[in-house]
């Protein structure tokens, strides 16, 4: 596995749109607003071309002007990190665009985004062996004031930190401030933190403890990906079967059947051979409900059936705050009563 260096003090930040862009509010001024606060610590910033631009479908531009500018920033020499503006829709349109020979011979970097941008986070470390981020997008630096998860996820970008603790409370998909007129809001956590652990078997329990190589994302993006030509987890799973697999999913806008549909698949295409255990981050949707079915019962009811440890409602996802959850690294996951810590081998 192949480790970016980390920010140096004076390092430079990199903003690219894959996929949206910061051209309406809040987003604009709360990414202005990032890019302030990088200066102030001392980093200089490279914005992208798309970074303010709002002509694509789903992205911030043409999926050719969107993969031309993920390439460009990423195999600079110019910036040591690379941050993406938003999430988004279609950025599985900018991955076709991209010019993966460069991105493969280029030095490895840190690139940290979530949702959409899983597109680019799995795809760096199934293809490319090369670790990544999923964690926070750019503009969320652009709170007053900075929430802990972005301190620690800074933290780590510096190389300073590599262990890290559930944070007291998340915001709800309906509690947050953010608007046009107050677009600089800070979190609203509002809801306690409070996961699920399961056993091998199953069955609800106390504690949580597993170990592996981290693997996943949004579990919207993976769908799309499965099955393609851009698809070799197997191959990975192989690769790294000595360390075993730690998978950690969240889902945006699918219902709990869609989730369950999701797993049953990817269970069936083999993703989950030499599975270690499964880190679930909260669904956008949390008390959704189909046919009696909700999120937590659509993930037990195909997950338990591989065997291993599950945590479900952990701070990574559509509900902040977001935890970094380093795709490709091995982590030592531990849970007991409400409280959760990931830990981080870099081998």
């Amino acid at each position: 596995m192949r480790y970016p260096k980390f920010l140096t003090e004076i390092g430079a930040v990199g903003f690219a749109a894959p996929s949206y862009g910061c051209n309406i509010e809040p987003y604009k001024s709360r990414l202005l607003h990032a890019v302030e606060r990088f200066k102030k610590w001392g980093h200089p910033v490279m914005l992208g071309p798309n970074c303010f631009s709002g002509e694509g479908i789903g992205i911030s531009s043409t999926p050719e002007k969107c993969g031309r500018e993920l390439t460009d920033l990423y195999c600079s020499r110019e910036n040591s990190v690379l941050l993406p503006c938003g999430g988004g829709e279609l950025m599985c349109e900018t991955i076709d665009c991209v010019d993966w020979d460069r991105i493969r011979e280029a030095e490895p970097k840190w690139y940290a985004g979530y949702s959409d941008n899983t597109n680019f986070t799995f795809l760096l470390t199934t293809l490319f062996d090369t670790a990544s981020i999923y964690g926070p997008n750019g503009p969320s630096f652009g709170t007053e004031p900075l929430h802990e998860s972005l301190n620690d996820l800074y933290a780590f970008l510096r190389g300073q930190k590599f262990s890290f603790t559930n944070y007291p409370a998340y915001e709800g998909s309906e509690d947050s401030l953010v608007s046009a007129e107050n677009p600089l809001a800070p979190l609203n956590t509002v809801h306690p933190f409070n996961p699920v652990f399961f056993d091998e078997k199953g069955e609800k329990s106390v504690t949580f403890s597993a170990g592996g190589r981290l693997l996943g994302g949004c579990i919207d993006i993976l769908a799309n990906l499965r099955g393609t030509e851009y698809d070799k987890v197997e191959e990975f799973a192989e690769k790294y079967k000595e360390d075993g697999i730690l998978w950690f999913f969240e889902d945006c806008e699918l219902t709990p059947m869609a989730v369950r549909r999701t797993l049953w698949a990817m269970k069936h295409t083999g993703w989950f051979k030499h599975v270690k255990g499964f880190l679930i981050g909260r669904p956008m949707n949390e008390d959704e409900v189909i046919f009696g079915l909700g999120h937590e019962e659509a993930v037990i009811s195909v997950l338990k059936e591989c065997g291993v440890p599950i945590a479900y409602g952990l701070d990574f996802g559509h509900l902040p705050p977001h935890m970094p959850i380093v795709c490709g690294a091995v982590a030592e996951a531990e849970g007991n009563g409400k409280t959760f810590r990931i830990t981080y081998d870099f081998r």
